[in-house]
């Protein structure tokens, strides 16, 4: 297990730039998320951690040591890829025995190591199958297996679940985060899943077009988003935009939403849907912020309802209990309402 470093790392192929000037801290034995849409350089930071891309500039420690020029083969990585690339010609036993085949390491010790594996990914029974024998998440568990059996100090996972239908995925978040946690070995993967991504790390960095666009632990990255984009891209967020006057934010129909004292000079505003009420009545109460709009679309899913409300120039979501709601048709005028001090002030970037 080992800290890992990333400091003020570019990497350009041709003309574009898929990473610029990079970095980020992993602790040792954290869980770490990479966060952030196709093409932000999420994946590029990882190949480049273990070896697999060289960066034009920048530094990368693992436990302390420079490992810029180590090769990947030197630098005790665990790497899952987003296929598995298991041998399919080969059984379970023999997938997750591979690295220490190579590494040479003798059949009785082999047997034990794969043995202690298949049981931390409670797949002790199936040793002896091929994977094409078994379902996406056993075959999601043996490599899993295979890319830590070898006791390596960082383990790297791309995009680990997204193979997996939305039921399993769930499930195996869970499983993931559980083997993690025993084996204690610092681990990074890369999603774009903002839920996966809130569920399982320690710590998320944010990327987009190839700058790390904030980082942190999960809820201060969503509580406290850095910008617009942060704002929006994990979770949902409401942004309104305007111009500073006094305590307030002029919004461009010319109302006044009041500000936090915390906002300094913000010039946006984030309200996250949890944070939004709706009522059909003003409120009149101190310290309550409101919106006067109409209610464009309900979306039921069981314990909570989706409302969307076009208010301000914009589609406003709201999410809460169904019956704490107002029971209203579309179309019907309504307030949204908020308190003042959990309104998120950010930069308009």
């Amino acid at each position: 297990m080992a800290e890992v470093l990333v400091e003020n790392i570019t990497k350009t192929f041709g003309k574009m730039t898929a990473l610029d000037n990079v970095s980020m801290d992993f602790p040792d034995g954290g869980f770490f998320a990479l966060l952030g849409p196709s093409g932000s350089g999420k994946t590029t930071l990882l190949r480049t951690i273990a070896g697999f891309i060289l960066a034009d500039s920048g530094h990368i420690r693992i436990g302390g040591t420079n490992v810029e020029t180590v090769p990947v083969e030197k630098r005790d990585i665990g790497m899952m890829f987003q296929n598995y690339a298991l041998f399919p010609n080969m059984t379970v036993a023999d997938n997750v025995g591979f690295g220490l085949r190579v590494r040479k390491v003798g059949a009785v010790e082999e047997k034990r190591r794969v043995g202690e594996a298949l049981e931390l990914v409670q797949l002790s029974h199936l040793g002896h199958r091929k994977p094409g024998e078994l379902s996406g998440g056993q075959r999601q568990r043996v490599a899993l297996a295979r890319a830590f059996v070898t006791n390596p100090r960082v383990l790297l996972l791309d995009e680990p679940l997204s193979a997996l239908d939305k039921a399993l995925r769930v499930d195996m978040q869970i499983e993931l985060k559980r083997i993690q946690r025993e084996i204690g070995i610092t681990t990074i993967f890369v999603t774009h899943d903002q839920d996966e991504a809130l569920t399982l790390s320690d710590k998320i960095g944010i990327l987009k077009d190839g700058k790390m666009v904030q980082s942190g632990a999960p809820r201060e990255v969503y509580d406290n988003p850095a910008n617009i984009f942060a704002a929006e891209f994990l979770g949902e967020a409401n942004v309104l935009q305007g111009t500073r006057e006094g305590g307030g934010l002029r919004l461009a129909d010319g109302r006044m939403i009041q500000l936090p004292g915390s906002a300094g000079g913000a010039e946006a505003i984030a309200i996250r849907p949890e944070n939004l009420s709706i009522s059909l009545t003003e409120p009149t109460e101190p310290g309550i912020g409101s919106l006067q709009g109409e209610m464009v679309q309900r979306v039921f899913a069981g314990a909570v309802t989706t409302c969307v409300v076009q208010a301000a120039g914009r589609r406003m979501k709201s999410v809460a209990l169904d019956r704490h709601l107002p029971q209203v048709p579309e179309g019907t005028p309504v307030w949204l309402t908020w308190e003042v001090d959990r309104l998120t002030p950010i930069a308009k970037g």
